[in-house]
């Protein structure tokens, strides 16, 4: 079984992964909350998150793989004040909040869909598992790890070793940090202590509420990921996914819970890409008109090139997202689709690929992205291979092995990934390079008048003939 690391939050050091089972792996991705459209940010840790379960299906893994929806109580503070998430969406747009939250879920499997994103094969809805979330809170209040509190039923923090386990804080550190605006809430026996339950908060018009032993109310958000991971994935976790936000105090407080609960160490390995910005800093869905999936397509953009363009980059590097850089990483999927269908049509008919070459590279290609995820040193290899004196045949085969993980549909025709076709073309490139090698000058700039009629100029380049659109 090939080796795969990645940079563990947890231990702050790059790790190989070792799971619980050996070849298989756990994966539980914190899902996004479904009041309105994921931006472009939110969408890198997704597809950095799909990537690393590809790799590992790609290195011969079994991967089960679970994901939350979000359509209840997430509060926007780390103190359970703040704005409740589901709500500001209902208000916004006049709706109930499961109308809010059934729209929002399939925009954003649909952004996935675009982005190649697959669908973990697990998919549960917060509302949809109010009774294990009471379970496991009984189980917290019985082992004497959570308390009741003017009507909410609250984690206590000061029972947990190490609450820290996940950030490397202080007690002090933490105290130093907190807002001045934030409303301290009075219930807490620790300042750090969370809500498992409300039933009694500012939120008194919350809509969606249900009977708990401790009265009408709903759950507080940390306690949803904890369930449902157990649950569907087991005590052993082998890998936490998550935006680097979510690192304290939603992933702190999903240890804290979950290992209370089980008496055990939950999670090994934490995984957070970390954010994409914009030229004024971190993106936010409170700007205006933020960049979604949807504004990227109305400007023209294919929304792989996105993908692309976050492929470039290692996922632990703060990204800086503009326009200009998005151009760059169009232009250059143009060419690599360009490139890839000029070789996919100069493999003659019955040649077969070289079996051994291509598990030469897969091989080749697990040991370098498999080095805590190096996805532009994966394109790099990309490249070498079309550079490589491989046969056609032998290269469309390696590039459509890698294709599994980078997921760029970098063999699909133009007029199937939404681009213009241009496939007839690429054809007329090669046809135009023969008749060159064949010193038939005539048949040559023959061709390049064609193509310049259908809108194209003809680059002759180093790596070969580019097509450019005049």
């Amino acid at each position: 079984m090939n080796e795969i690391s990645i940079y563990n939050t947890a231990s702050r050091r790059v790790e190989t992964v070792v799971p619980h089972e050996a070849g298989k792996i756990t994966m539980y991705t914190c899902g996004p909350t479904v009041y309105h459209f994921a931006h472009i940010g939110n969408l890198r840790t997704y597809i950095m998150e799909d990537v690393l379960e590809k790799l590992f299906r790609f290195a011969g893994y079994e991967v089960h793989r679970a994901m939350n929806i979000t359509d209840v109580g997430h509060l926007t503070s780390d103190a359970d004040t703040g704005a409740d998430k589901m709500l500001e969406g209902a208000r916004r747009e006049g709706k109930t909040a499961m109308q809010i939250a059934e729209f929002y879920t399939k925009a954003f499997f649909s952004d996935c869909e675009k982005l190649n994103i697959a669908k973990p094969e697990t998919v549960i809805s917060a509302t949809s598992c109010i009774a294990d979330f009471i379970k496991l809170i009984e189980i917290l209040l019985e082992k004497g790890y959570a308390y009741l509190s003017g009507g909410n039923v609250y984690f206590d923090t000061s029972k947990v070793k190490d609450y820290y386990v996940l950030t490397g804080h202080s007690a002090d550190d933490l105290l130093t940090g907190v807002r001045e605006d934030v409303t301290e809430d009075t219930n807490k026996r620790n300042k750090t202590d969370f809500v498992l339950w409300f039933t009694t908060s500012k939120f008194g018009e919350q809509e969606l509420r249900w009977d708990s032993p401790w009265g009408f109310g709903y759950p507080g958000w940390h306690i949803e990921c904890s369930a449902i991971s157990l649950k569907h994935l087991g005590e052993y976790l082998d890998i936490h996914c998550g935006g680097v936000d979510n690192i304290f105090p939603h992933h702190t407080n999903e240890i804290a819970q979950s290992e209370a609960a089980i008496g055990h160490e939950w999670c090994r390995y934490w995984f957070h890409p970390r954010h994409l910005n914009d030229a004024s800093g971190k993106m936010s869905k409170s700007k205006g008109e933020f960049l979604t999936v949807s504004l990227l397509e109305k400007k023209g953009y294919n929304p792989l090139a996105y993908r692309l363009f976050c492929l470039q980059s290692h996922y632990m590097k703060q990204l800086v997202f503009t326009f200009e850089s998005l151009d760059n990483a169009a232009s250059a999927y143009d060419k690599l689709k360009g490139r890839v269908a000029a070789l996919k049509a100069s493999v003659k008919g019955g040649e077969a690929a070289d079996g051994a070459a291509v598990k030469e590279y897969h091989d080749r290609f697990i040991a370098v992205v498999g080095n805590d995820l190096n996805t532009s040193l994966g394109l790099t290899l990309l490249y070498d291979v079309l550079k490589a004196d491989i046969d056609p045949a032998t290269k469309c085969a390696i590039i459509a092995d890698f294709d599994t993980v980078l997921s760029l549909d970098l063999l699909k025709d133009r007029g199937e990934d939404g681009g213009e076709d241009l496939s007839e073309l690429e054809e007329l490139l090669i046809k135009r390079a023969e008749a060159k090698r064949n010193r038939d000058w005539a048949a040559a700039d023959a061709i390049r008048d064609r193509v310049k009629e259908a809108g194209y100029a003809i680059l002759d380049t180093p790596e070969g003939a580019k097509l450019k659109k005049l």
